[in-house]
């Protein structure tokens, strides 16, 4: 079996990469390495560097390698760019999956794996969130991804494409040889920031608001370990591989942690000291954030192996410690 993994350069494709390189996969990684890095793709896979715009270029590696299921990363993700530069996301987000959907189409690839983001629902009129709660983005990047899900249905009605697609809440950790993690410029992700600073690479962690209605104050998160992402993601190729039907599924741990609470476990986990400020609270940030993952558990085996919070530190740790500079290309 051949896989494309679009933007299986970046931080949960790579990780994606891995596991399938591991399994004996043939994997052909596309990546225009904007913000993906080399650095992340291991030496068995195939590299094919270019845009999921260029039409041309997409035509050219469908041609040269037989793919049996395309699994797409490549997207814009940063949600307060997403505000100031929408038509950034819909052109890469939006634009470039029609794109990739429209290659193929025309050679006939019907397998489909599409990484899509918690942030379709908004703010959650329910907790948890289950694959029915409403979608209500407030950003553009939630926005842009829900318009691709939003398309697949009527594409497997029309062409026969059938699509799994996972909306994860927040990724973390690394793999667990500390050899690829997390590495993104700017880094807006809470735990990399954390560890940064335990690090001295940062000044200070800043929470922001402490005057939230939750025990500590500060906000409640899901944190998913990224190899149980990658795990999700293959199961559902798989499925799909075996002729199973389109479908949706949550990604998450079922578990809240408050920043306080994160900050704490780094901090024990680390032995490092370092400085907390409490900043203003940020505009739209919901109170609380929980997955339900039980339709992943009982229709796909998932199981998160990983996605105890000290497991996730300490994955995370390991990279940062191993690679203080990221990928430092």
């Amino acid at each position: 079996m051949k896989i494309l993994v679009c933007g299986g350069a970046g931080y949960i494709g790579s990780h994606v990469v891995r596991v399938l390189v591991e399994r004996g996969y043939q994997v052909v990684v596309l990546d225009n390495f904007s913000t993906g890095h080399l650095g992340a793709v291991p030496k068995e896979a195939v590299i094919e560097e270019g845009d999921i715009r260029d039409r041309v270029f997409l035509g050219q590696v469908f041609q040269a390698h037989p793919i049996d299921c395309v699994m797409h990363f490549c997207a814009n993700s940063l949600v307060g760019e997403s505000m100031v530069e929408p038509l950034k996301y819909y052109h890469n987000n939006v634009y470039g999956t029609i794109c990739l959907l429209e290659t193929m189409v025309e050679q006939e690839v019907t397998r489909f794996v599409f990484s899509s983001t918690a942030a379709v629902y908004g703010e959650p009129e329910q907790s948890p969130i289950t694959e029915n709660s409403s979608k209500k983005p407030t950003n553009t990047y939630g926005e842009t991804k829900l318009a691709v899900e939003k398309m697949l249905p009527w594409l497997d009605q029309a062409y026969g494409l059938k699509s799994m697609t996972f909306r994860y809440f927040n990724a973390a950790g690394a793999h667990p040889s500390g050899e690829i993690g997390e590495d993104h410029n700017p880094e807006t992700h809470l735990l990399p920031l954390i560890l940064k600073t335990a690090l001295g690479q940062r000044d200070k962690i800043s929470i922001f608001g402490e005057d939230y209605p939750t025990p500590d104050g500060s906000c409640i998160r899901d944190y998913i370990h990224v190899m149980d992402i990658a795990a999700a993601h293959i199961l559902g190729m798989e499925k799909l591989l075996a002729g199973g039907e389109s479908n949706i599924y949550n990604l998450g741990d079922g578990k809240g942690f408050s920043v306080k609470e994160v900050i704490d476990r780094t901090r024990a986990i680390t032995g490092k000291a370092f400085a907390v400020e409490i900043a203003d609270r940020r505009a739209g940030d919901p109170v609380e954030l929980i997955a339900s993952s039980e339709k992943a558990h009982q229709e796909l085996g998932w199981k998160p192996a990983h996605s105890d919070l000290d497991t996730i530190i300490k994955t995370a740790w390991k990279w940062h410690q191993n690679h203080p500079q990221g990928y430092g290309e």
